[in-house]
């Protein structure tokens, strides 16, 4: 029997108790952390930083997956390649510098099936999904292997290995009697499309982690992997060097009135939305839409203190990019990726400790646009810097794909309000007319403090790692709506 979390069994039970009971999969962003689809909303290796990463079967099945590493400007791929994980197989990788310090590039000594293999001495992140060597069209990012330093990473799982078949026999470990002692045959069962006839529809079940780690200055910040479930009924395997699956392949057949179409679960004002999209993107994005996300801030002169935002938009490239969306801007964003940008206005409302408050500055600073506090990637890092300059990379990662917030006092809180600039983000209307209000957003807040006297001629750092929290607003008949 195939593990369920249990998030699914409740969905399917209020689904039952509502008059749904056919409505039993659909894509959903799982709290219980485990799922189809893994997303890591940032990985960097600025600064002297490496990002860890891991993926874990729970399952007592194999799994076939498609790993892809993404830029933080546009979201072009800067590394591809299939996964093949055994029931309860774990796979770890890093990101670290390269090469005189411009790219990046992934190392792993694990011993599960990839396809390619991936070298000894690691491999390379690469700019041909953006610089017109490739099938993707040049985009107006930067064009040099310096864009490949910051981003994301997601992992879909593209379907679940038959046991006993020619595949399953690779990709078992053959165990020696020792921990870690456990190698996989790989070969030419797992290269091109020769897996495809050996995989059924993909199960769920992984949960992975994010690390972002400088050896030299003693930080570690760790966060878990986002969990979308429900993503797909059918086997969506695509060969190595394949564009697909990619977030655009969201299908839940059995339960969508639209052909080719998938269903999202929310919980919207503690009550489910169901949504019906002919979209399967659409679905992915309505379970990360949020009208408004909050973190907290720290800065502290006298502690050294930072503090980073991660603001990932992890369908973006979908809305934007010409490659996917024929030419023309798709909402909840507002423009096209071009001039190496794809702005989005959002809102500042920013709160001190003591019930302080303003909405200053109207823009992030130093200005990067004409327009107030517009984030322009796909990856943003927003900084909580007092004196700063256009150049200068943010506080806590080192990042350049930054925008600043000047503190309102040394701590505090802040709702960035992602629905009401460029005159209203919202969704295109679900099946039964429901509109989703904001953008669709993850990532977290980093805060890093400096102690120089921890003790006589000692220095320590110290961090702290917090997912952003976020709510939800819609219209439309359904009475989560109202």
């Amino acid at each position: 029997m195939k593990k369920n979390s249990l998030t699914t069994a409740v969905v399917a039970g209020i689904a039952g108790v509502a008059g749904f009971a056919g409505l039993a999969n659909a894509v959903e962003l799982n709290p219980d952390g485990l799922g189809q689809v893994l997303i890591y909303p940032y990985y960097t290796v600025n600064k002297s930083q490496d990002s860890l990463f891991s993926v874990v079967n729970t399952t007592e099945v194999g799994k076939a997956v498609k790993v892809r590493f993404l830029e933080g400007y546009n979201s072009r791929e800067v590394l591809d390649f299939n996964l093949f994980l055994s029931p309860n197989d774990v796979w770890t990788a890093r990101v670290s510098e390269i090469g005189n310090g411009d790219g990046a590039g992934m190392f792993t000594d694990d011993s599960s099936c990839t396809a390619p293999p991936i070298p000894a001495g690691g491999v390379a992140f690469r700019a041909a999904a953006y610089d017109g060597s490739s099938v993707f069209p040049k985009d107006s990012g930067p064009q040099g292997v310096e864009r490949t330093r910051e981003g994301y990473l997601e992992l879909i799982e593209m379907g679940e290995i038959i046991p006993g078949s020619p595949l399953d026999d690779a990709t078992i470990h053959d165990q020696d009697g020792t921990p870690n002692g456990g190698v996989p045959g790989c070969g030419a069962a797992v290269s091109g499309n020769n897996p495809a006839p050996y995989l059924s529809a993909p199960g769920g079940g992984l949960f992975g982690s994010g690390a972002i780690v400088n050896v030299g200055e003693g930080t570690f910040f760790a966060y878990n992997a986002d969990a979308i479930d429900g993503f797909s009924d059918t086997n969506i395997f695509s060969g190595p060097g394949g564009l697909t699956p990619s977030l655009q392949q969201a299908n839940t057949p059995l339960t969508s009135a639209f052909v080719g179409g998938a269903v999202a679960y929310i919980f919207a004002n503690g009550s489910l939305l169901t949504l019906d999209y002919p979209n399967g993107i659409d679905a992915v994005s309505a379970v990360y839409q949020a009208d408004a996300i909050y973190n907290e801030y720290l800065t502290v002169a006298g502690l050294g203190a930072n503090t980073d935002w991660v603001v990932t938009f992890p369908t973006k490239r979908f809305y934007v990019d010409t490659f996917f969306n024929g030419g023309a801007v798709i909402p909840p964003f507002s423009e096209n990726f071009a001039g190496g940008a794809s702005f989005v206005e959002v809102g500042i409302n920013m709160y001190d400790q003591e019930e302080g408050f303003t909405t200053q500055p109207e823009d992030f600073s130093p200005p990067i646009s004409e327009r107030p506090s517009a984030l322009p990637y796909e990856v943003n890092v927003i900084s909580f810097l007092t004196d700063t300059a256009a150049e200068d990379p943010s506080g806590v990662f080192g990042s350049v794909l930054r925008a600043n917030i000047v503190p309102y006092g040394d701590a505090g809180w802040l709702r960035l309000d992602l629905a009401s600039g460029d005159g209203g983000h919202s969704m295109r209307p679900a099946g039964n007319g429901v509109v989703m209000h904001g953008l669709p957003t993850t990532g977290f807040e980093a805060y890093n403090i400096i102690n120089a006297n921890a003790q006589p001629g000692m220095l320590a750092n110290y961090g702290g790692l917090f997912r952003h929290r976020a709510s939800r607003s819609c219209t439309g008949v359904d009475p989560a709506c109202s």
